[in-house]
């Protein structure tokens, strides 16, 4: 008897214990709830996240102080503000359709915390309006990329480059390479080209300009002429352009006094012109432009003339020397005056259509040795060659860069038929 009870004792106790763990088992243990980390989104020295972010462009009639009083900042309060930040940001003047950004508190009422200004894509400017008001102008950091491009000419030059992708800006700098030795405004359907060249980006895809050209070819009616660039003088930064036999591109004269415009009326002793209703000898070269194009000195020298006439209307006149002297008529205005030297290049006045003239053009006259001639029938003197002491230095330098100029191919041409060419 005693031993079934102490046997039905210890199946009470097992059975309590059993129940026991069973009810652990089911037993739910709160969770831990995690919690979120929200990550930063960091610019311009804020963490965005912390902040109501308006963004907003300058309109016409806005000013720092009436942008920040619109926004609840009192006028002593941002006069104060300009008198922190003088000398480190210029918020004085703010340019129509430039954008900025205003960061807000999330308190119950939000006041702003900072102003960051975007005059340009390369920086900008903060000023902090509170806790500790200071401002700031912040450069980006700039990122210099080689690039390459080769076009066959359909239209023009720059419908090629907008065509196929190009910054249509490399239109201008492979024009100026040419610019004594190509007409870029009598292109054949046909002429190609390839290019080296540099451009400068921010935040790693936004451009900010070409920079240089380092080599070039360019065919034109079937002719092909190569273009590298090099330091001729390195005390004062001269860079000039030559060919693969190391023959400067530069000429004494520019082809055109204005550039990307069109021949209207040639020199020509017989033509009849309208305006006159008879024939009179036309002893210029017309490039129609639009008006205000800017004018070129074609040359190097002094100027003579610089007046208005019935006939020839604002007119500039240029010796170069004893032998050559130019002159641009129909000028909108003038930028130079008698006695002033200019450089080749350099804008000396504007297209319009002063004097006798029926529409925007310039009329670009030639003397040599003291008579009006045709320039484009005229053997113009060359730059200063390549001092013998330079060219050794010359052809190591292009060397690389003609290597890989010659590998490019023309659209629609393999590598392997250009390298055996």
């Amino acid at each position: 008897m005693k031993n079934r009870f102490s046997l039905y004792l210890c199946a009470v106790i097992l059975a309590l214990f059993v129940w026991s763990c069973e009810e652990e088992k089911g037993a739910q243990v709160p969770a831990v709830k995690e919690e979120k980390t929200v990550e930063a989104d960091l610019r311009y020295g804020y963490d965005f996240n912390q902040y109501n972010v308006q963004s907003h462009k300058i309109k016409r009639g806005d000013t720092f102080g009436a942008i920040l009083e619109k926004n609840g900042i009192d006028y002593p309060e941002v006069y104060t503000i300009l008198q922190k930040i003088k000398g480190s940001v210029n918020v004085r003047k703010l340019q129509i359709g430039k954008p900025y950004t205003l960061l807000f508190t999330k308190d119950s009422v939000p006041t702003p915390k900072a102003f960051i200004y975007h005059p340009d894509a390369l920086g900008y400017s903060v000023v902090q309006l509170r806790d500790s008001v200071f401002g700031k102008k912040v450069q980006k950091p700039i990122r210099t990329v080689e690039l390459q491009a080769t076009g066959v000419i359909q239209s023009s030059l720059y419908e090629t480059m907008q065509n196929s992708g190009y910054n249509s800006m490399l239109t201008y700098f492979l024009a100026d390479v040419y610019a004594w030795t190509i007409d870029f405004t009598r292109l054949d359907k046909g002429d190609r080209f390839k290019v080296i060249y540099t451009e400068k980006f921010v935040d790693d895809s936004i451009s900010v300009g070409i920079e240089k050209i380092k080599a070039a070819y360019f065919e034109h009616r079937g002719k092909g002429l190569y273009a590298y660039e090099f330091e001729t003088d390195s005390i004062k930064g001269i860079i000039d352009y030559f060919d693969d036999n190391a023959k400067n591109l530069r000429r004494a004269f520019l082809k055109a006094p204005v550039k990307f415009s069109r021949i209207s009326s040639r020199y020509n002793l017989k033509r009849r012109i309208a305006y006159y209703g008879r024939v009179k000898p036309h002893k210029g070269t017309d490039y129609a432009a639009p008006v205000g194009t800017p004018i070129m000195a074609t040359a190097n020298g002094r100027v003579t003339k610089a007046s208005y006439t019935k006939g020839n209307g604002n007119y500039v006149k240029i010796r170069h020397n004893n032998t050559y002297s130019t002159q641009y008529l129909h000028m909108k205005r003038r930028k130079v005056r008698v006695g002033q030297y200019v450089k080749q290049g350099d804008v000396i006045g504007w297209v319009g259509m002063t004097g006798n003239t029926s529409g925007p053009h310039v009329c670009y006259r030639f003397w040599k040795n003291g008579r009006q001639v045709d320039p484009y029938k005229q053997k113009l003197p060359e730059a200063k060659p390549i001092s013998k002491a330079l060219k050794k230095a010359f052809f190591a330098h292009i060397s690389p860069v003609q290597n890989q100029l010659k590998c490019l191919s023309f659209p629609n041409e393999s590598t392997t038929n250009l390298a055996m060419n």
